[in-house]
């Protein structure tokens, strides 16, 4: 359904919680190396449980590489704690991709500034938390994407 691109990721915990994610949402789990662990780390195979081989999974050498070969007419939505728009305000369409940073950095700024008006922020009260974890971020924004579509599950 959707396209779940998480740049760099470095804790095998939350791919292994995408993955299923992914799972769930019949959407792909997009993986842009480098990554900060194994595809073979016990880590993410215990978070995707048994389900980790099910994942429709696609691997890219790095971001250019992924831009190179992603669906040119599929939106391009940039999560960022930076970012100003909510998703709350976006209307989704299968196909889109959800586009995710590293848990310590996430995406380079240059990739922010780029993005314009796809740049999206998960709302937070102020004076709360700096950010929320990758996994929760990716559930969050998937759920509201999937919601869009009312699917008939």
């Amino acid at each position: 359904m959707f396209n779940i691109v998480l740049v760099h990721p470095e804790i095998p915990h939350n791919a292994g919680a995408a993955g299923r994610l992914a799972l769930a949402t019949d959407s792909t789990l997009h993986l842009i190396h480098p990554l900060g662990f194994s595809l073979e780390d016990k880590h993410v195979r215990r978070t995707g449980l048994d389900y980790w081989y099910d994942v429709k999974l696609k691997e890219w050498d790095s971001y250019e590489d992924f831009l190179a070969n992603a669906e040119p007419t599929a939106a391009k939505w940039f999560l960022s704690t930076k970012a100003t728009r909510s998703p709350w305000d976006v209307a989704f369409k299968p196909g889109d991709y959800l586009i995710f940073g590293r848990e310590t950095k996430g995406l380079p700024e240059e990739i922010v500034e780029s993005a314009g008006d796809q740049a999206l922020r998960i709302p937070m009260s102020p004076g709360g938390t700096r950010s929320l974890n990758l996994a929760t971020s990716v559930a969050i924004v998937l759920y509201e994407a999937v919601r869009q579509q009312s699917p008939e599950w």
